[in-house]
């Protein structure tokens, strides 16, 4: 095999289109298949930088984790980072090309791109045995079919066959499977070769008919039926779950190895960047992880995270409306942890001078780092290593702004005591960095400082290890499907295309 491909598509967002990706990427590496993903166009906030220093989604990065490979701009060559309801930033190859509003982009910008991303996919699917490709949104979205890039008009470039996911837990799956379809042009139906449904509850016979029906309607098989498995959406695009929190509280898990239990709040800042930084401290057994909006919501949390944004001004005035910032300084007068990450640790400082990202202008900060940010229209992409609290960390960075810092402590060092990142003033602390917490000596040791800082007799358990931990929920998606879908099937269409003579169902596209 060299050069297969399978499209993943969705009823709808949240379908679970991610996740199937990734855990059809890890059945194919376990057979021994040299597998890559890919997503045309990714609109997300939470984001990842490669080793070449591009950016991409943060979906893309853990597929590509799925496939054992590294992963590499040509997975997301487009991504969009919202920041507004109506405009994002556009990231091609990894890297900021403008700000563009949707009417814009869809508008004339999106055509532009469809070859480049074309051609990323033949790159990949010459070097590779098969590509995965993980479609967005709805392929049944009519009203953007003419630009699209990373559904149907991808998969009929490329001709690969599609197979479209559907989340059973929200209901009407029957529906939205058939409403797809019909909702499609004969040329893009003639590529739609079945359905895979996810998220079931229940015993799979009672859901057997309505297979059988849907089969009758529309011509086409289902591949699977997926179980509702807790703890799995990890890496989202976009969204509030805590992902490994969900697979701590619901398995086995030994208790904390000290006597109290850590409370971290997590301050849910509009246009939130990467909140999958605290995937690290929910993963630790006693570290409970809530995301908050109210002042009160902090009085009993042994630690306070304000994490990244794509709208540090935006998030600085919400914290201010909230209330939550007079209870975040006054934590600080208290000597109570506060960590602040990248965006997080701009609001933290003295002062921010934007023209780039919100054009404010001059705004005061928090006052509780010695800091003062300003906005450069280059981004900073990186994947930078240092040694903070005696322990190797390592991260990566995806902003503007640039710190000058003032005084305080150095946070992160090169391990010869020169300051790399970030700045400490008492419980209060501050990194550019994302990602730092995922290394586990590191983040042992920071929780031991928020600890005693908290007066908790917690203490963060000895082995813990965040790269074990995604490894085994990686392998869990691949369980699902190598137990729940027909894999030989799936392996034909990646090999062979979508089987000639599949039936139209009509009405098809307007």
């Amino acid at each position: 095999m060299r050069g297969g491909g399978l499209l993943v598509a969705g009823t709808t967002s949240d379908a679970g289109k991610s996740v199937v990706t990734a855990g059809i990427c890890r059945w194919l590496v376990r057979q021994g298949v040299k597998v890559a993903p890919f997503k045309g166009q990714n609109m997300s906030l939470n984001s990842f930088v490669t080793r070449e220093g591009a950016e991409i989604g943060r979906a893309q990065a853990m597929q590509a984790q799925a496939a054992r490979v590294e992963p590499t701009a040509l997975m997301n060559p487009v991504l969009l980072k919202p920041g507004s309801d109506r405009s994002s930033q556009v990231v091609l190859m990894g890297k900021p090309v403008g700000e563009l509003s949707a009417r814009g982009y869809h508008g004339g910008r999106q055509k532009e791109l469809f070859e480049p991303v074309l051609a990323c996919l033949e790159e990949l699917r010459g070097t590779y045995d098969a590509v995965i490709c993980e479609g967005a949104g709805s392929p049944a979205e009519i009203n953007l079919r003419r630009t699209d890039i990373v559904n149907m008009g991808i998969a009929r470039a490329a001709k690969l066959p599609v197979v479209v996911v559907g989340d059973i837990d929200r209901g009407g799956v029957f529906a939205q499977f058939f409403g797809t379809t019909a909702l499609l042009s004969p040329e893009d139906q003639s590529l739609v070769a079945g359905y895979l449904v996810n998220k079931f509850r229940g015993d799979v016979s009672l859901l057997e008919p309505g297979l059988d029906m849907l089969h009758g309607l529309t011509g086409r098989r289902t591949f699977g039926v997926l179980p509702y498995a807790h703890g799995l959406g990890i890496d989202e695009e976009d969204g509030l779950r805590v992902s490994l929190r969900g697979a701590v509280r619901e398995s086995v898990v030994a208790p904390p190895v000290g006597t109290d239990v850590l409370r971290v709040a997590v301050c849910a800042v509009p246009l939130m960047s990467n909140f999958t930084d605290v995937d690290a401290l929910a993963a630790e057994p006693g570290v409970i992880v809530r995301f908050v909006d109210r002042p009160e919501e902090l009085a009993d949390a042994d630690l306070v995270v304000v994490p990244g944004t794509r709208g540090t001004v935006k998030a600085l005035a919400w914290l201010r409306e909230r209330g939550l910032a007079d209870a975040l300084v006054r934590r600080a007068a208290e000597g109570r942890p506060v960590l602040g990450i990248c965006g997080g640790f701009q609001v933290l400082g003295e002062r921010i001078e934007d023209e780039v990202e919100s054009k404010a202008g001059v705004v005061d900060g928090l006052g509780l780092l010695p800091v003062r940010i300003r906005f450069g229209v280059e981004k900073t992409l990186a994947r930078p290593v240092g040694e903070a609290l005696g322990e190797r960390v390592e991260g990566y960075e995806i902003h503007h702004g640039v710190a000058e810092v003032l005084g305080g402590d150095t946070f992160i060092s090169d391990g010869n005591g020169h300051g790399l990142e970030g700045c400490r003033v008492g419980s209060v602390w501050g990194t550019h960095w994302h990602g730092s917490l995922e290394s586990d000596g590191f983040r042992r040791a920071f929780l031991r400082e928020v600890a005693a800082a908290a007066g908790r007799r917690f203490v963060p358990a000895p082995d813990t290890s965040f790269g074990a931990l995604r490894e085994e929920q990686l392998d869990r998606l691949g369980d699902l499907i190598e137990e729940h879908a027909d894999t030989d099937a799936l392996l034909r269409l990646i090999e062979n295309g979508a089987p000639e003579g599949l039936p139209f169902v009509p009405p098809g596209a307007p």
